[in-house]
């Protein structure tokens, strides 16, 4: 009996605790009785003045001066009064809200030799990642850059002052002009960013529609920047979703079939241009066994290629893709004897990370002019480029390089646009996912607030109950122990369902979580907690 009555205590002190806030206070009643709807009704019902922005918790005394005036005309004002509060806080949560945003250049903006001066290669990325979140206004951070494109991703603080400090870091670690940069970028905002994002992991925005490495190559970005500081929480998400995104358009369409890969259009490319249109009759040399490198041996394979020559820093990678193409002839070569090889070579491919040409216009032409061919090929797939822009100057060679392969791809364009189609639905519905999930990120610190809140209320009226009840029971101390736990669950329920939204078609539009995420921060007083927590950090951030 004294366990019962102790717990029916603690349930009346625990339902007045939680509505006793700073002013807000009413009388302690039985905790079934508690209206729980009236915590997340529209905040034009509950809010009675507008001009200090707080509700009006001396109604009859303010009543009693406000007789004369007329009733219907002061409740129209208020409502007017109210509205535009609430207008005005919208707007400022809107302004203050961080903004996604990409700056880049691809193959679509920029020529290859505007685009090999950004290049960043991929074991620089978390250093960059790095340097970018150091700027003022950029929260967090990826980079994405392949042989086709150079993009930032960013969370800014201010999308306008974001963007200014990408464009000067672009051009401080590439040595190209702002105003340069400024005629080959290109700047998408929040959800076209995110569509942006979730095309090019589908293979829509490459040069050769559908093609797989890309996606491989994004799966990359979210793993390096994976316990990297500035690569957290929304961009992982937005990553995250985009791989989600390219799988799908994978398996869900027909993009992928028949699709050609870059390093497939280069050995077609190649093959036009060969005297029978056949690698059976030249000597090919490949120099770079990377993803690149093995692409392309694998598609000369396919082509009729028999023999060639690879060039690598080491043999194990060579080693290995002779292993898997038993039945062609590969010779290994160290970089030591590149030129050499080369002057043996009809057809030589490049695909090497290297930051400087391999090729000099110098070097080759003293390179003997004795090939089955009239001049030599070179086919440069690499960004930056391996074979110097000169190279083409002399009568002796030819050189192809990334933007040259779009003529390669162009054929079949009706294909390629119904192809594209079908995938954009899945991009549509997936950016909708995407797009819900980022919302709900904003109510996070205020759902935790008011779990921590509850949790120091349920704890101290805990206490205080248990100390009351004297030497009691393990079990009966449980029990209690329980009953606390799911009067706090109970009561966090309608609240949590609101704020929260996980990937639900009813979640709610930003205005509606704004207005609940309003009320609950008022009603409990957190707002000023989660804006301390806010200050802090970003004092910390300017320490570092």
């Amino acid at each position: 009996m004294a366990a019962a009555e102790a717990a029916a205590g603690f349930a009346t002190s625990f339902a007045y605790s939680t509505q006793s806030n700073g002013n807000l206070r009413s009388q302690a009643v039985p905790c079934p009785q508690i209206r729980w709807d009236t915590f997340y009704k529209p905040l034009n019902s509950r809010r009675t003045s507008a001009s200090n922005q707080r509700l009006c918790l001396k109604c009859e005394s303010a009543s009693q001066n406000l007789n004369s005036i007329d009733k219907e005309e002061s409740k129209r004002s208020n409502v007017i009064a109210l509205e535009q509060l609430k207008a005005s806080a919208f707007d400022r949560y809107t302004k203050e809200k961080s903004s996604i945003i990409v700056i880049g250049l691809n193959v679509h903006t920029a020529p290859v030799d505007v685009r090999e001066k950004l290049a960043i290669p991929e074991a620089q990325w978390p250093q960059a990642i790095s340097d970018l979140c150091a700027l003022n206004h950029i929260e967090e951070a990826a980079v994405l850059s392949t042989c086709n494109r150079m993009e930032i991703y960013a969370v800014a603080l201010s999308r306008h002052r974001g963007v200014k400090e990408v464009t000067e870091w672009m051009s401080k670690i590439s040595g190209v002009p702002v105003s340069e940069l400024c005629q080959h970028r290109f700047m998408l905002y929040n959800k076209d960013a995110t569509r942006h994002l979730f095309e090019v992991a589908s293979g829509l925005d490459s040069i050769v529609l559908g093609e797989g490495q890309i996606l491989a190559q994004v799966k990359q970005v979210k793993k390096l920047g994976q316990g990297v500081a500035g690569f957290n929480r929304k961009i992982g998400g937005l990553f995250e979703h985009a791989i989600i995104t390219g799988k799908r358009v994978r398996t869900e369409t027909s993009i992928s079939s028949g699709s050609v890969s870059v390093s497939s259009a280069a050995v077609e490319l190649a093959l036009t241009k060969l005297p029978d249109s056949s690698y059976a009759t030249v000597r090919v040399l490949v120099i770079g066994a990377g993803k690149m490198g093995k692409l392309v041996i694998k598609h000369l394979a396919a082509n009729g290629c028999k023999e060639m020559v690879v060039v690598n820093r080491t043999e194990e990678k060579v080693a290995v893709i002779r292993e898997e193409l038993k039945d062609i002839q590969i010779v290994y070569k160290p970089l030591s004897e590149m030129m050499g090889c080369a002057a043996e070579a009809d057809v030589i491919f490049t695909s090497t990370a290297s930051e400087t040409p391999l090729f000099l216009k110098e070097h080759v032409e003293t390179l003997p002019a004795d090939t089955e061919m009239a001049r030599r090929l070179f086919i440069d797939i690499s960004v930056p480029r391996n074979v110097e822009p000169r190279v083409s100057d002399l009568g002796t060679a030819e050189v192809y390089n990334v933007d040259n392969l779009k003529d390669v791809v162009a054929a079949n364009k009706e294909d390629r646009l119904r192809k594209a189609m079908e995938a954009q639905a899945i991009i549509s519905k997936e950016l909708q996912n995407f797009e819900a999930w980022k919302d709900s990120l904003d109510a996070v610190p205020t759902i935790k607030k008011l779990r921590a809140y509850l949790e120091r209320i349920r704890a101290s009226e805990l206490d205080k109950c248990l100390s009351k009840m004297g030497d009691i029971t393990d079990k009966q101390k449980k029990t209690i122990y329980d009953l606390s736990m799911g009067m706090m669950k109970k009561f966090l329920h309608g609240p949590m369902q609101q704020l929260r939204c996980d990937r639900r078609s009813d979640c709610q539009k930003p205005e509606e979580m704004l207005e609940i995420m309003h009320a609950v921060n008022r009603m409990f007083d957190l707002e000023t907690e989660i804006i301390l927590e806010t200050v802090r950090t970003k004092m910390e951030r300017t320490k570092k």
